[in-house]
C-alpha cells in the first residue's frame, strides 16, 4: 500500500487533525497519530468540544473539582478546554520545535457569541493565549466583518491566529490584508515577526452542500453537470489569491523583516455527499505550503485509498473560474451563497457553545458536593 499521507506531506501539505478530546490525549492516540500518520497539528471548535465533553470520558474529576469551587459554567468550560489544548500542545511540542514553529500547532476558538464584537474578541484572544500559555497555540478568530480588525489587533500584539469561517474569495483577501496590517503593527512595536504565525481556514465541503442544493432545485442537465465542482474551484481560486498577495511588494518588505506567510488551511474537508469520492477535498487540493485539517474518517480514507498525484491546484485557475461562472450563469448568486454559509457557520458554533454551556452546567450540578 502506498503511504498516501507521507506523499501528501512531501507535497507540502501539513496534515492536521480536526478533532480533540481528553480520551484522545490520555489514551496515547494523539501521540500515535503524530508518530504514524504524519499528523502535525490539531484544530478544535465549539462543536468538537461539545461532543467531547458531553461524551464525558475523562472529564468527571475536573468537573467535580470545579463544582466544589462553585465556578461559573463559563469559567468551567474555559478551564476544561484550555487544559485539553495545553496537553495537546505539549504532545505536539517536538513537531513545533522540529519545524521551527511552522507546525505542531493546536487551535482554540474564541467564544462564538463574540463573533460580531471586535473589542470582546480581542480581549478573549488575549485571555486564551494567557490561559493556555504555550507558544504553539493558535487562537481562532472568525472572519466576520467584526473579526477582521480583531485579527489585525491580535496579530499586532504578537499572538498567533487561525482565522476561521472563510467562505468567499473577497473575504479571504480581506483576511490576508488584516494579517499583513497586524504584522506591520507588530513590526512598529518591535516584536519578533518570525514568532508570529497564522493560517487562514478556508471552508470547502459546505460550499458544495449549499450550491448543490440550489443546483438540485433547478434540476436541469446543465445544473446536474455542475454538482460537486464549486467547492474545489472556490478553494483553488483562494490559492491563486494567496500566491498573488504573498508575492507582493508589501509582503516582501515584511518577509525581509522576518515575517512568515499565512498559509491557506482547507477546513471542512469531510465529504458530505456519498456520491463523491470521500477523499475529494484532500486529493483535489494539493499544493505547497497549505494545511488540510481532516476529521479522523477523512484521514483514514486518505491513508487507505487516497491517490496523491502531486500538485492539483497550480494551473487550474482558468477552469476553476469557469466553474464558478457557470454556477452564477444559472442564477445562483455566489455572494448570497457565501453570506448564507458565514451566517450559518457562526450560528452553528453558537448553538454548539450553548449546548456545551447547558451540558456542562448540568454536570456541575450533578457533581456538586452536598452542603455540610
Amino acid at each position: 500500500m502506498t503511504d498516501a499521507l507521507k506523499r501528501l506531506s512531501e507535497e507540502g501539505v501539513a496534515i492536521w487533525l480536526d478533532d480533540l478530546s481528553r480520551k484522545r490525549i490520555t489514551s496515547g492516540n494523539l501521540a500515535e497519530l503524530i508518530d504514524q500518520q504524519h499528523v502535525v497539528g490539531v484544530t478544535t471548535n465549539p462543536t468538537i468540544f461539545q461532543k467531547a465533553i458531553s461524551g464525558g470520558d475523562g472529564y468527571q474529576q475536573q468537573v467535580a473539582d470545579l463544582a466544589a469551587r462553585k465556578v461559573t459554567v463559563e469559567e468551567a468550560i474555559r478551564m476544561i478546554t484550555t487544559a485539553d489544548v495545553r496537553d495537546a500542545a505539549d504532545i505536539l511540542r517536538p513537531v513545533f520545535d522540529a519545524t521551527d514553529g511552522q507546525d505542531g500547532r493546536v487551535s482554540i476558538e474564541v467564544d462564538p457569541r463574540l463573533a460580531h464584537n471586535t473589542k470582546a474578541t480581542v480581549a478573549e484572544a488575549k485571555q486564551l493565549a494567557w490561559l493556555v500559555d504555550r507558544p504553539n497555540t493558535l487562537i481562532k478568530i472568525p472572519a466576520t466583518k467584526a473579526g477582521l480588525p480583531a485579527i489585525t489587533e491580535v496579530i499586532g500584539l504578537g499572538i498567533s491566529v487561525n482565522v476561521t469561517l472563510i467562505f468567499s474569495l473577497e473575504r479571504y483577501r480581506a483576511v490576508m490584508d488584516a494579517y499583513l496590517s497586524g504584522l506591520e503593527k507588530a513590526k512598529e512595536r518591535g516584536l519578533d515577526l518570525s514568532l508570529i504565525r497564522s493560517v487562514a481556514s478556508f471552508f470547502v465541503s459546505r460550499v458544495d452542500t449549499e450550491i448543490d442544493k440550489r443546483l438540485d432545485a433547478l434540476g436541469t442537465d446543465e445544473a446536474k453537470a455542475l454538482r460537486g465542482k464549486a467547492a474545489v474551484a472556490n478553494a483553488r481560486l483562494a490559492y491563486q489569491a494567496y500566491e498573488e498577495v504573498f508575492s507582493s511588494d508589501r509582503w516582501q518588505a515584511l518577509e525581509n523583516a522576518g515575517a512568515r506567510k499565512q498559509r491557506p488551511l482547507w477546513a471542512s474537508t469531510g465529504v458530505k455527499d456519498p456520491a463523491y469520492q470521500d477523499t475529494m477535498y484532500v486529493t483535489d487540493l494539493v499544493a505547497p505550503n497549505t494545511v488540510n485539517t481532516m476529521p479522523e474518517a477523512t484521514l483514514e480514507a486518505t491513508e487507505d485509498h487516497g491517490e496523491i498525484t502531486g500538485d492539483t491546484i497550480t494551473g487550474t485557475y482558468e477552469q476553476a473560474r469557469a466553474d464558478i461562472d457557470a454556477v452564477e450563469k444559472l442564477g445562483i448568486s455566489y455572494d448570497d451563497v457565501v453570506q448564507v454559509l458565514e451566517d450559518e457557520g457562526v450560528e452553528k458554533f453558537e448553538a454548539s457553545w450553548n449546548d456545551l454551556l447547558k451540558s456542562t452546567e448540568a454536570e456541575l450540578k450533578r457533581l456538586a458536593p452536598s452542603e455540610g
